[in-house]
Parts: structure tokens; C-alpha cells; sequence
């Protein structure tokens, strides 16, 4: 393991019943850094996580988190990170400062420097004006944020956030993404995963999953170096009907509906422009090559994966 790494797993491997969850997963972290995890549901996001924050064992291979063997020092780990589940749990019938005095008393914060950091996440958070209130009562955009705000509680090196913005309006997505790039100015280290691929582009690095395996990592620009050949913006009037022309016509290629446009990466631009003139169904206009999205490499590699023997 390298010094600078908040996170570093080697041939990380955890089997249910025979099915390998999180397969042979080698990745390093750097301290400081905002790391997304991005995957469809049941790609091994979660399961990951539970790896990395000690609530889980492995099955073999190794992780080391905050300088600790997520095995060997899980107790040790749990002060030096926070890990904000999917269903963190929050106490609807105690207040906002109630539920975050709760957290204080697990993390054995000292009443020294409790009021100070309160006052910080409340602030932090724009949870200010609701202190009283029950968390029963709050908004899932506000109840997010006091879970974000009682998972910060103990200054954590490193922290875990399983999918936080699931569900939330676009308002406290944005909140919280903003409360994210502040951590990172503290020097927290940020393992977010996110079914969002416009959450992901905003990390230093992401990693895609599909059923156990890291499929790519890098930064969002390496990783949308990895699609091989054109990208053509198709335009028409019946967008479903032509995709199902164009897949028929152009079997090697990848077509992929995105709402009203198709997105058709090719591997020979002036075949798919010849196709595309000739091909009479959904009255195809406009084609032109745009820059690929993250969901243009994702739906790229699924393809293949799924194409695969």
C-alpha cells in the first residue's frame, strides 16, 4: 500500500451462495480525494462499501482504510471513518439536535469540542433553523443532510456514502453535493456511490461496476477515453422505431435511445451516415458526431458485457 492511500483493496472478493458479489475488486483511493462508484442495482455498490467500512467480511483478498485492516482493526476503523447507508439510522421522534447529540455520545465526542462542531455542521448543512424539529417531520432532502450532519459528528478521515442523494430533490442534491466539495477542502476522503452519472462526472476519479467487476477507473475523461470509435447524435421523429431499424441495419454497433435523440457509436462513421440516409423508418434527420457521455461509455460497456460469451 502506498502512503497516500485512504483506500486500497487487493483482490477484494465476497461470494453469497455461490455468486461472486464483489469480484477479485483491486483499487487504491488517494487521501483527499472524491471517489464515485457507479453502477446499476445489484452491480455490488453496496456490498463494497459494507467491505470497506468493517461491517462485513470478505470472503478472501485484502482492504486497508485509514491506515487499518478492515479484519483485523474493525473496531479501530470505526473512529477513524463514517459510513452513511442507505438506511442510516435516524430517530423521527428526537429533534435535529437530539439525533446529532445521539451520535455524539456513540462517537465518544467530547462535550469540549461538541458545541463548536454543531454549530459548524449545523451551519454547514442550513439545519440551523430547524433545530427543534423532529427528524420525523424533516423533508428527505433535510433528513439527508442531518444524517450527513450526524455521520460528520466525530471528523472522520474517511467517509462512506451509499447512494445519499437517492430520491432527493434536485434542490438538496445540489445542497449536498455543495456540503461534498467543502469535506474535501478539509481533507476528508469521499467514497460516494451514485446511480446519478451527472453526480459522477463531478469526482476526481470513478470507478464503473457491473455484477462484481470494475469494469474502468479513472478519472471521468480517462474513462470516457475508453469508447472506441464515433459517437453520432441521430435525430428523427419516431426515435424508437429507428432505433430498432438501425440496430437490424448496423449489428456491430451500439444504438442506445436517449429520450428523443439516439446516440450510435460506430466504428465506421461513413457506413453508419450511409445507413442512416438510406433507412426510411422514424423519418431519421439530423446526424452529427457529439462528444460522449458517461452514460454513453456505461451503456457501451454493458452492451458488451451483455453481448460477451
Amino acid at each position: 500500500m502506498t502512503g497516500m492511500s485512504a483506500i486500497h483493496t487487493r483482490e477484494l472478493t465476497k461470494v453469497f451462495g455461490g455468486v461472486a458479489a464483489v469480484d477479485a475488486l483491486s483499487l487504491d483511493v488517494a487521501e483527499g480525494e472524491l471517489f464515485g462508484f457507479v453502477g446499476p442495482d445489484g452491480a455490488g455498490k453496496t456490498t463494497t462499501m459494507r467491505l470497506l467500512a468493517g461491517v462485513m467480511d470478505p470472503t478472501s483478498g485484502e482492504a486497508i482504510v485509514a491506515g487499518r485492516d478492515v479484519v483485523k482493526e474493525s473496531e479501530a476503523l470505526k473512529d477513524e471513518i463514517a459510513y452513511m447507508s442507505q438506511r442510516f439510522a435516524l430517530y423521527p421522534d428526537l429533534t435535529v439536535m437530539e439525533n446529532i447529540h445521539f451520535y455524539a455520545d456513540i462517537y465518544s465526542v467530547s462535550r469540549k469540542l461538541r458545541a463548536e462542531r454543531i454549530a459548524r455542521l449545523l451551519q454547514f448543512s442550513n439545519l440551523e433553523p430547524f433545530q427543534k424539529r423532529l427528524a420525523g417531520n424533516l423533508s428527505g432532502g433535510m433528513k439527508q443532510k442531518l444524517a450527513l450532519a450526524c455521520a460528520l459528528i466525530h471528523t472522520p478521515k474517511v467517509l462512506f456514502l451509499d447512494e445519499p442523494t437517492n430520491g432527493v430533490d434536485p434542490v438538496s442534491r445540489r445542497d449536498l453535493w455543495r456540503i461534498l466539495y467543502g469535506l474535501l477542502r478539509e481533507k476528508v476522503t469521499i467514497f460516494v456511490s451514485t446511480a446519478y452519472l451527472d453526480e459522477a462526472e463531478r469526482c476526481n476519479r470513478i470507478g464503473l461496476m457491473h455484477k462484481g467487476k470494475l469494469m474502468a477507473c479513472g478519472t471521468p475523461d480517462e474513462v470516457k477515453a475508453n469508447l472506441h470509435g464515433v459517437l453520432l447524435e441521430v435525430r428523427c421523429a419516431q426515435p424508437r422505431q429507428a432505433a430498432r431499424a438501425l440496430r437490424k441495419a448496423l449489428p456491430g454497433d451500439s444504438v442506445g435511445l436517449f429520450g428523443e435523440r439516439i446516440h450510435l457509436l460506430t466504428l465506421d462513421e461513413a457506413r453508419a451516415r450511409r445507413v442512416c440516409a438510406s433507412c426510411g423508418e422514424g423519418n431519421i434527420g439530423q446526424v452529427r458526431p457529439v462528444e460522449p457521455s458517461l452514460e454513453d461509455v456505461f451503456v457501451s460497456m454493458l452492451a458488451d458485457q451483455e453481448g460477451a460469451p
